[in-house]
């Protein structure tokens, strides 16, 4: 049994919070947050304890922690917990400084513990699939990637003038996953983005609108769109085509129902935002974290997996600033 800490009682840590306590093989020891009252509420829901971070770190019958707090307090609760020999599962991203991320793996690699980053999207059962098909080789080699991945609405500018920008906060999840599908990294990225959804993220000095083209070593193309708004709902699709075939994963939809008339042929909308569409993600997600420790298994998502796509984030942030197109240097 997995005796867990978690780091973060905010929306994240609340999902976290049901998958630590439903898994068979886990338990939710303790809770810490820099807000008191929200630790001991998600605490009480799941017959744990509301602690200090520091307490939870010099606990010796705590295995693991789940980190779901700001991004500003990653890299530094990564390294203090491992240094307290704990395993990790980090939300993304690592930092938002690929410079004190390349900081925190030399840290955290000294103390041999394993450490996780949360891209819980490739858990999902669909885009897993899809990255299995090709695995499996049924069509043929990956050659063009397509990754959409529109918000239904955009956040508050409060949260965009904190988030690191549209490319480190929003679009990590989309270089990780193009990392997933096409197994590779790319050797440069070309970046163009415009504030044409609401001006004041213009002013904050973000875009709300962006598209990444990535190149690879062998001459492969991946492409990803993000818009932080889709009025019709959270649409998450990839395409990939390949030497011998077409892999395509299609969006979750709020029911199955199809109407056809002599109207037309109308179905429902997608899935209005990420926790309805990525809950069975995110406990896929915990039960391979908690494998890992376990068993001794391999980390799905590695530290490094999670500074490669923050590489990747920088470089897409100078070459929209540049307009040119800029090598990733991990």
């Amino acid at each position: 049994m997995l005796k867990v800490g978690l780091l973060g009682a905010g929306r994240i840590g609340q999902v976290h919070a049901v998958n630590i306590a439903g898994n068979p093989r886990s338990t939710l020891v303790a809770v810490a947050d820099v807000y008191a009252q929200a630790a001991e509420k998600l605490a009480a829901e799941h017959g744990a304890d509301a602690r200090s971070v520091e307490d939870i770190l010099n606990d010796d019958d705590i295995d693991a922690v789940l980190v779901a707090s700001s991004t500003d307090t990653h890299s530094d609760l990564i390294e203090a917990a491992t240094a307290a020999g704990k395993a990790v599962l980090c939300e993304k991203p690592v930092d938002l400084s690929l410079d004190r991320a390349k900081k925190c793996l030399a840290a955290a690699s000294t103390t041999g513990k394993p450490v996780m980053i949360g891209f819980n999207r490739r858990f999902d059962p669909n885009f897993a699939a899809v990255r299995g098909a090709l695995v499996s080789g049924e069509v043929g080699k990956a050659e063009l990637l397509s990754v959409t991945s529109f918000d239904p609405a955009p956040p508050p500018v409060s949260y965009i003038k904190v988030s690191g920008g549209l490319f480190r906060d929003m679009m990590i999840h989309d270089f990780d996953m193009s990392n997933f599908l096409m197994g590779d990294r790319p050797v440069s990225v070309r970046a163009v983005g415009s504030s044409i959804v609401d001006p004041e993220i213009g002013e904050a000095g973000d875009v709300d609108t962006a598209v990444v083209t990535m190149t690879y070593a062998d001459g492969r193309i991946a492409v990803i769109k993000n818009s932080r708004r889709a009025v019709y709902g959270y649409d998450q699709r990839v395409e990939l085509l390949g030497s011998e075939g077409l892999l395509q994963a299609q969006n979750m939809l709020e029911n199955t129902v199809v109407k056809s008339t002599t109207a037309g042929v109308v179905s429902a909308k997608p899935t209005y935002f990420f926790l309805e569409r990525y809950m069975p993600a995110y406990a896929a997600e915990w039960e391979a974290f908690v494998s890992a420790v376990l068993d001794g298994t391999d980390m799905p998502v590695t530290l490094e997996d999670g500074i490669a796509v923050l590489a990747m984030a920088e470089a897409a942030t100078e070459s929209f600033e540049s307009g040119q197109a800029v090598d990733v240097s991990y």
